[in-house]
């Protein structure tokens, strides 16, 4: 029994596909009066649902957010990466924007400033992440230098003088001069200077 891969086959015209040459003809009839060739994809579509393919597979579509009118195959492509009316977010307050008022909105946004927790200087919001990072650095090396000038006071070794603290030369010159006032002005009370007598004639 001759097997379907050793019978002679002939290329239908309407659909280009082999079919075996003894149901060429029945094939033929059939597929020009069901089928017609899609003049996109080149798929053969029944005739009844032409319409439907090519409205749902080929025929342009509407941007929803902007508008514009393009192929279906790169709808989702616009809609998360192009549409100018698409929602992102503002890098500096992280408000919800259309893509197209962005520029516009971080230009006034990223001016403003706010104050740095490191240095208490304000600091426009567009450059603080450099600032930041900066003064990070200036932090650290200014905290290694007065490190490196102090070590007797990092290990506590050396004697720190307060604040309060009176020198005892000082000191014993003070009670001195205080003593000194206290006797004279005491004397002065037991021992009255005596007022000059007056010859009266």
């Amino acid at each position: 029994m001759e097997t379907v891969l050793d019978q002679a086959t002939t290329t239908c015209t309407h659909c280009d596909r082999a079919i075996p040459t003894a149901n060429i003809d029945l094939h033929s009839v059939h597929c020009a009066r069901n089928l017609e060739k899609c003049k996109v994809c080149g798929d053969m579509i029944p005739k009844q649902h032409a319409d439907d393919h090519y409205l749902k597979v080929h025929a342009p579509v509407t941007c929803s957010l902007c508008s514009e009118t393009m192929v279906r195959d790169i709808l989702d492509i616009h809609k998360g990466e192009n549409c100018p009316q698409r929602i992102v977010t503002c890098e500096f307050c992280e408000f919800p924007l259309p893509a197209i008022d962005l520029a516009e909105h971080q230009e006034v946004c990223g001016n403003r400033t706010e104050m740095c927790h490191l240095c208490n200087k304000y600091v426009r919001l567009r450059e603080i992440q450099n600032h930041e990072v900066n003064c990070n650095r200036i932090q650290d090396n200014g905290a290694g230098s007065s490190r490196d000038e102090r070590p007797a006071e990092r290990d506590g070794s050396a004697p720190r003088r307060h604040q309060n603290e009176f020198p005892k030369g000082r000191l014993l010159i003070t009670i001195a001069v205080t003593g000194l006032a206290v006797i004279l002005g005491v004397g002065s009370i037991f021992y009255p200077r005596k007022a000059g007598t007056s010859n009266v004639h």
